[in-house]
């Protein structure tokens, strides 16, 4: 018998799957909490997202469109007034104007338990709260982080990443980011909402062409 090591192979990320998670990366840190100087400067000169293709034409401009917006955000953003924003409107004091846990905008019975359920999938795919997070695993950020880990991190396949985003992210990040819009509050964060939505349109297009 060969003393040789089978190795599996894996499979490089293409760019398309690194540009993806780069922006749930992204959109996880600006919801997580205020951009600081350095993000701020880094994002007025980032490039645009790459195209998407010919199938997905209207939402990959409705995305180019939200992305412009944001770095256009960003050449006028002042650091403190964001502190400020996010804390207002995500915090609060006593309560958020807008929650950023998806699960209150999925919950329709009192014994629908969505947050329960994401638990139980993290924890099968050996995941978990850190313990000095003080954040529930159903805040935007941690799903959208959730999101870039099964992409270039687990390299899970299309159909897990579909159902993962269908169950959790897809219905109550669109409810999310249809609240901060709506928001009187929202200067800044209206740009990385309205962005935040067209990455899910753009995903749940891709999905059903898979």
């Amino acid at each position: 018998m060969s003393d040789a090591i089978a190795m599996q192979f894996v499979p490089p990320v293409s760019p398309e799957d690194q540009a993806r998670a780069n922006l749930y990366g992204l959109l996880a840190r600006l919801f997580y909490a205020p951009p600081d100087a350095n993000l701020i400067s880094e994002l007025r000169l980032a490039a645009p997202p790459p195209d998407d293709g010919e199938a997905l034409t209207r939402e990959g401009d409705a995305l180019k469109a939200a992305w412009a917006e944001l770095v256009e955000a960003c050449g006028s953003a002042f650091t403190v007034r964001l502190e400020e924003e996010h804390l207002q409107l995500f915090v609060g004091v006593g309560k958020a104007e807008v929650t950023p846990y998806l699960s209150a905008y999925l919950v329709r019975s009192e014994s629908d338990t969505p947050l329960a359920r994401l638990r139980g999938q993290l924890a099968r795919w050996g995941l978990a709260r850190r313990e000095e997070a003080m954040e529930p695993e159903d805040h935007v950020s941690a799903l959208c982080e959730t999101m870039r880990w099964l992409i270039v991190g687990q390299k899970a396949g299309l159909e897990v990443q579909r159902q993962f985003f269908l169950e959790y992210l897809h219905t109550g990040g669109s409810r999310f980011c249809t609240a901060v819009s709506a928001c009187e509050d929202a200067k800044f964060y209206r740009f990385p909402a309205k962005l935040l939505q067209a990455l899910l349109d753009v995903e749940h297009k891709a999905f059903e062409i898979e």
